[in-house]
């Protein structure tokens, strides 16, 4: 990871996370690089409703992983979520909300501006950015 990422608005990227400790490259933001192959772009609010959705697609996000530095994540908690599983669950009408100033720009390439904006994550909402 060479170069600096940008937001969704072309802005330095936020921090997604520190607690759980989330990116590609664990560093708290949606980084990605070539090495990243899942492209861990959205910074998305996890919800029981996605949790369940997730692991009913064959990714279980709520289950720890220990030697992948993989707490388990719960209700609440902030993750960088492949682009094409927010995708996905968009699709089927369960995409959690989104954390646009911590969403990496490079998402745009799969999914649009448009379709973002309603699960836009509101400042006055719970948040657990540590």
């Amino acid at each position: 990871m060479s170069e600096k990422s940008l937001n969704l608005f072309g802005e330095p990227i936020a921090v997604c996370s520190k607690n759980p400790l989330t990116g590609f490259y664990r560093n708290g933001c949606c980084d990605s690089g070539k090495d990243d192959s899942g492209r861990h772009m959205v910074c998305a609010v996890m919800t029981d409703e996605f949790l369940k959705f997730s692991k009913a697609m064959g990714n279980d996000l709520s289950t720890p992983i220990p030697q992948y530095r993989f707490p388990g994540l719960k209700a609440g908690d902030r993750w960088c979520l492949c682009v094409l599983r927010w995708k996905e669950a968009y699709d089927a009408g369960k995409a959690p909300k989104v954390v646009l100033e911590a969403t990496n720009e490079k998402a745009l390439h799969y999914v649009s501006m448009e379709e973002l904006l309603p699960y836009a994550h509101k400042k006055e909402e719970t948040d657990q950015a540590g």
